[in-house]
């Protein structure tokens, strides 16, 4: 039994208020912990349901907010346990049914999805925008990302509001509102045109710019001060090192992000959020400039990410929001106790002088024993205190 478990160490704070001073570093009791509040700080609902059967709770309601991932809407029950002081900002889908891909597994999904399993039992669905497969004995889809969103962006917008209320006034966790770009295109195409049409990339993130303030503004005024933060997302690197030249990124995305972030401190109380997977430390000090305040993954296991370096250099500026497990070579691989050494080790690294939220590289695959899970988050609430 740990300290805290021991009551040696108490908790003073609330979530909210816990996660909010951590972002601006400031003395918090704790580090705070995630599990499951971004799309990208998750957990595969194949895990999820192992992870709840192993802890004897209910498994009959395993919902469903990313058909893409196929990750799990981490229930409050999960949080408590873990002690989790954030949560997804998700309206549930406005229809549902029941669908079984395959042995014990029946999950919660959009009524707008319907699978179909193929010739090589593959389970594939197809919509007017594309089409994604989850392969046989998968765990996620892949191909398009298809909008399985029946609601217009209006209708969604008052329904994620209307959540965003009830998080905000029944609970004390930590939420923020997922759904805008980072002025970064992924497509070859976006990428090509940054050499060879570089106004055009200008030009279509000033026309981009201008609607995403304009839904921003429709977020602020719908949600106020139910929600923490504004998240945005753009992967920038490979495991190797940046998609593109950060000069160029500088000079035809940057400017964008700077005016965005700037918009969202100046008409609310509100955090930005940034997702970008790999290795881009070479863009660090420019998200600073642009007032980014949140950076996650942090995907220690790409190179030149060597978290104590990360810390010592951009650590008094920035929050960090992961890098507290290995996922691509401990969580799914090791023992629960490499696993709980693991979290310990880069616990130590980034929660001295605050500004870390604890999560694991990106989302929890569908193949990593329970065991597992529980000694990773054991392991975060353990070596939380200050």
């Amino acid at each position: 039994m740990s300290d805290a478990e021991g009551g040696c160490q108490k908790e003073i704070l609330e979530s909210r208020e816990r996660v909010l001073r951590t972002i601006d570093h400031e003395p918090v009791d704790r580090m705070p912990i995630d599990l499951g509040m971004h799309y990208s700080t998750g957990i595969s609902a194949f895990a999820y349901w192992e992870l709840r059967e192993y802890l004897n709770l209910r498994i009959e309601d395993v919902y469903i907010p990313d058909m893409v991932q196929f990750l799990a809407k981490v229930e409050e029950d999960i949080l408590e346990i873990f002690h989790c002081d954030c949560i997804l900002l998700h309206p549930g889908w406005s229809r549902t049914h029941r669908w079984n891909p395959r042995g014990k597994y029946e999950f919660i999904i959009p009524k707008s999805a319907q699978p179909r399993s193929n010739e090589n039992c593959d389970w594939v669905m197809e919509t007017d925008e594309g089409k994604m497969r989850m392969p046989k004995n998968g765990f996620f889809f892949d191909g398009d990302w298809l909008d399985l969103e029946e609601r217009s962006e209006d209708e969604t917008i008052k329904a994620t509001a209307e959540e965003a209320r009830r998080i905000y006034t029944e609970t004390d966790y930590f939420t923020a509102y997922i759904g805008f770009s980072s002025y970064y295109g992924q497509s070859m195409d976006f990428l090509c045109r940054m050499i060879e049409d570089p106004a055009s990339i200008k030009e279509q993130n000033k026309v981009l710019l201008e609607k995403e303030i304009e839904k921003a503004m429709k977020i602020i005024e719908s949600m106020g001060e139910s929600i923490q933060a504004i998240c945005m997302a753009g992967d920038l690197g490979t495991q190797q090192g940046p998609m593109v030249r950060p000069s160029l990124y500088e000079e035809l995305c940057a400017p964008f992000l700077e005016k965005f972030c700037r918009f969202i401190h100046e008409n609310g109380d509100l955090k930005v959020f940034l997702h970008t997977c790999g290795s881009i430390k070479p863009f660090m000090s420019t998200f600073i400039d642009c007032g980014v305040d949140v950076l996650n993954p942090v995907q220690i296991s790409a190179d030149n990410m060597d978290p104590r370096e990360l810390k010592e250099e951009f650590g008094e500026k920035i929050t960090f929001w992961g890098g507290g497990c290995n996922t691509q070579k401990v969580l799914g691989r090791g023992t629960p106790k490499e696993v709980k050494e693991n979290v310990k080790k880069l616990v130590n690294i980034f929660k001295p002088g605050g500004g870390f939220v604890f999560n694991q590289v990106h989302n929890i695959m569908g193949n990593v024993p329970p065991e597992n899970i529980v000694a990773m988050m054991d392991a975060a609430y353990e070596t939380s205190f200050f």
